[in-house]
């Protein structure tokens, strides 16, 4: 825990408008969140004449997605804040989807977190197929860590101590049974997420986790697991996407023109990386798309805000 935070609680977890808290000491107390915007990894302080969060204190990072649930039209959700590190995680198994993986480094970048990538059940294929999955990733992220292991082969594991040495927060991120309760599991030492069965055909799993926890690693540091995210929505991107295709950006530097489209125009240096082969078109496309998206929720918010300042002066006459 910080040092300017040390009156403050962390928030380890959070339960139908409670939070379970945890001090500097260890011990843990449960508070009402009723009207705070929490996450777990929050540091809070806290009311406790009435039992609940008083204030959310400044987080340096914060991991958030497009909320999900039925209504939640241009709302954030906060998965979780004050991380140092995302994992992102791939099985090994049943290959990368850099278009999945390109969603999530924009959430991480934007996070103000770093991502580091993890090719999960590598006791499950060869080295060889381990070499082009990382090499798939390589293209995607090329200057983004990468790291095949196997939460059986313990031995693998140990490349990821560098990430907490120092107290630090990891958080995972994933789709359901790439084998981030299995990696819990074996990082803490004890089954405290329970695990669902691998099919035989594809290895893949059914994930088991139904909320965001904070938990304390033997070996130092923090572990925030997440639910399986069946599609990874984007929330309004500050430099996330600039940085999940530097490689795109750097390219359309050299363009004659400042406002190519990478298109037809004459000196189009992107449309010249992806004759030669350096850039592949999926890849330009993708970020296109995100670009497209990321822009209609723009407008979906100023639209939300319009409503809610109509709204609001209505209520004052």
């Amino acid at each position: 825990m910080p040092e300017d935070f040390a009156n403050a609680w962390r928030i380890k977890r959070l339960d139908r408008g409670w939070s379970t808290l945890l001090a500097r000491n260890g011990s843990e107390i449960r508070v009402r969140n009723i009207g705070k915007d929490v996450a777990v990894g929050d540091y809070v302080t806290i009311d406790i004449d009435s039992e609940r969060v008083e204030e959310i204190l400044p987080r340096r990072s914060a991991l958030i997605r497009r909320a999900s649930f039925e209504g939640a039209r241009a709302t954030p959700h906060v998965v979780a804040a004050n991380i140092d590190t995302v994992f992102l995680l791939h099985a090994a198994s049943s290959g990368v989807n850099p278009r999945r993986l390109e969603r999530e480094l924009i959430l991480a970048f934007d996070s103000g977190a770093i991502p580091v990538v993890l090719l999960t059940k590598s006791d499950a294929v060869t080295e060889e197929i381990i070499s082009e999955q990382t090499e798939v990733v390589r293209v995607v992220a090329p200057d983004v860590p990468v790291h095949g292991l196997s939460s059986r082969e313990l031995n693998t594991l140990g490349v990821l101590a560098q990430y907490t040495a120092n107290g630090e927060t990891i958080a995972l991120l994933g789709a359901s049974g790439v084998g981030k309760s299995t990696l819990v599991n074996a990082l803490v030492g004890s089954r405290v997420q329970s695990v669902g069965e691998v099919r035989e055909g594809d290895q893949r799993g059914r994930h088991t986790t139904v909320a965001v926890d904070l938990i304390e690693l033997p070996t130092g540091g923090w572990l925030i697991d997440t639910p399986g995210l069946r599609a990874v929505s984007l929330w309004t991107s500050g430099h996330g996407i600039e940085k999940a295709f530097a490689d795109v950006f750097r390219l359309s530097e050299d363009c004659r023109f400042r406002d190519c489209k990478h298109a037809d125009e004459p000196g189009c240096a992107v449309s010249d990386a992806i004759g030669d082969g350096r850039l592949t078109q999926a890849r330009l496309t993708s970020m296109e798309r995100l670009i497209a998206e990321e822009a209609t929720l723009e407008d979906e918010q100023r639209e939300k805000e319009k409503a809610t300042d109509k709204r609001g002066v209505r209520k004052v006459r």
